[in-house]
Parts: C-alpha cells; structure tokens; sequence
C-alpha cells in the first residue's frame, strides 16, 4: 500500500493500488502469491477465530479501496455516480483473480490482464480519462 499512498490522492492513487498490489504478487514475495487469499480460501467455511479474522480483514481492505475511490468522487476525478462499494469489490476481485491465474497460466500475462481490465474500468468512470497511464 505505501507506493500507492505516495501517489497524491484521487483515480491516480486507486489505480497506483492496483499496480502496487500486482507489483507485490510479481515481485514472489510470499509464495502462492496472496496470504490472505490464501487464508480465506482456507477457512471460509471453518467458523471460528481465524475466520472471523480473515473476514475482519477482507472487510477491512475493501473499506481502503472504497475511501480510495470515494477520494476520487470527491475531487471530481470519478464520476458521482460511480458506485464505490462495486468498484472497490470489482478492483479486489480483479486482483484476486490475478492471484489465482497466475498461479496456472503464468503471472505476466495474468497481470497485464488485470491491469488492463482495471484501466478500463477507471476509464469508464472518470471525468478526465486521459489522468491514467496508458496501457
């Protein structure tokens, strides 16, 4: 998240999320890519404390997406009625998706996906699209 938050607020910073997200899972850092994807894949359907915790989490790390997002609306970066609870859900499940692809097809082509998919989405929703990098 620290590269993402040195980015000044707003579409850039939601996007620079992703990047630095993707960035995390290329770089090998943890293996299997994702401990918390990981983790709710795991006890999802175990209840108990390490589930109410990786639940706690998710939620968690949703809520930052969406202050991210809702950043963006606010300083007209975003148009009002982009739905920022969908959003935030679409940009982590792209992620998550990335994770899990990587893992069979190959992680450049899987992150090149995820990243273009999320540039479209922003696109889609910006006020000024040309503020996001190009592909």
């Amino acid at each position: 998240m620290a590269p993402a938050l040195r980015t000044p607020p707003g579409i850039r910073r939601v996007f620079a999320l992703h990047e630095a997200r993707m960035a995390f899972y290329a770089g090998g850092v943890l293996p299997g890519g994702c401990f918390f994807l990981a983790a709710q894949t795991e006890f999802d359907d175990r209840p108990g404390a390490v589930q109410a915790k990786t639940a706690q989490a998710l939620h968690d790390w949703l809520a930052f997406i969406r202050s991210l997002v809702d950043e963006a609306i606010a300083l007209g970066e975003l148009t009002e009625d982009a739905d920022p609870d969908q959003l935030a859900y679409e940009i982590d499940a792209l992620g998550e998706s990335a994770v899990i692809h990587s893992r069979l097809v190959g992680h450049e082509v899987t992150y090149a996906r995820a990243r273009r998919a999320v540039l479209e989405r922003l696109r889609a929703l910006a006020t000024d699209p040309a503020t996001l990098p190009e592909d």
